[in-house]
């Protein structure tokens, strides 16, 4: 079975489970909360994780979209406060579930030196911190659509 046979058959399955509204717990009624999919995949790879590559990178220029691949590539962002510096980014989305090892961002940093543009290293933190507010954002997304 393909995998987007597999991503049909697993909403199937979570739909079909939540047609159960209620469930006893210690003598009460209590109404079931219908979980959103954590694989979600209209597209090539998980929505929640691809829109929330979106949203997190959405002020630098975007050179390159594939929602197939699962790769957002920008064009090179300078910050109006640090016009001597630029960076560009990729995003990788690895899977169709939402989980943390299925996103992966590098980053390339560069200085304005005195021949031109250099190669200097990412300052420490910034792909870490850029994945974990994609995870967050699309945790984020995945709860506002159980919500309705």
């Amino acid at each position: 079975m393909g995998r987007l046979g597999r991503a049909a058959t697993g909403l199937a399955a979570v739909a079909a489970l939540a047609g159960c509204s209620h469930h006893h717990a210690r003598g009460k009624h209590v109404k079931a909360v219908p979980l959103a999919p954590a694989r979600l995949a209209t597209i090539g790879v998980n929505a929640y994780l691809w829109q929330a590559s979106l949203d997190t990178i959405a002020f630098m220029p975007i050179a390159t979209v594939d929602s197939n691949g699962g790769v957002i590539v920008t064009d090179w962002y300078v910050n109006p406060t640090t016009p001597n510096e630029r960076i560009k980014v990729t995003v990788a989305i690895l899977d169709t579930t939402l989980r943390a090892d299925a996103v992966r961002v590098t980053a390339n940093r560069e200085q304005m030196g005195p021949t031109g543009w250099v190669e200097v290293p990412v300052r420490a933190g910034t792909v870490q911190k850029l994945e974990e507010t994609i995870l967050g954002r699309a945790r984020d997304l995945r709860r506002a659509s159980i919500q309705g």
